[in-house]
């Protein structure tokens, strides 16, 4: 068994995004997302899009624009986010058909298939509400925000341009 990147990706940006939500109202933008977690933002774009669809994630477009969760943290749990991707946990390597060793079952088929269903149920039974009260979680993400402070916002350009225009009128 093998969880790829995938699957990894978009459980850390999940809790990234769910971080930044109990942090702020506004919309998380891939990008910001991106340069916490050095994650690719064209590798985030086709994951969010596959999160969108299985309606773990809403989009909000435009310049303000981002994501947000679409359910509450403790009703997301982190196999969905990675069944949400295409990815799986199967430890088996005929996927559960039986046909492992030469078109029949091998001798550890049952070890692997039950070892995928423990695996399976313990994702089932995280959520995303139980990885934030995880003990290293809140230290990571300081330490990330320390690293990439949030860039300035068209919001805080049109600001500080409306300021200096009324300061200095022609």
């Amino acid at each position: 068994m093998r969880l790829t990147t995938r699957g990894r990706y978009a459980v850390t940006a999940l809790l990234d995004l769910a971080l930044q939500t109990s942090q702020q109202e506004s919309a998380v933008s891939l990008s910001d997302i991106a340069k916490r977690q050095s994650i690719s933002i064209s590798y985030l774009e086709q994951l969010f899009s596959k999160l969108r669809k299985r309606g773990l994630v809403t989009s909000i477009r435009g310049a303000a624009g981002g994501y947000h969760l679409a359910k509450p943290i403790d009703e997301i749990d982190v196999m969905s986010i990675i069944s949400a991707v295409d990815e799986s946990v199967d430890a088996m390597q005929c996927g559960g058909r039986g046909d492992c060793q030469s078109g029949t079952m091998c001798l550890t088929h049952d070890l692997w298939c039950a070892l995928s269903n423990h695996v399976e149920q313990y994702l089932k039974n995280i959520t995303l509400a139980q990885l934030l009260d995880m003990e290293h979680v809140q230290s990571v993400s300081d330490r990330q925000h320390l690293s990439f402070p949030k860039e300035t916002s068209m919001k805080d350009i049109n600001t500080i341009t409306l300021s200096t225009s009324e300061a200095n009128p022609a």
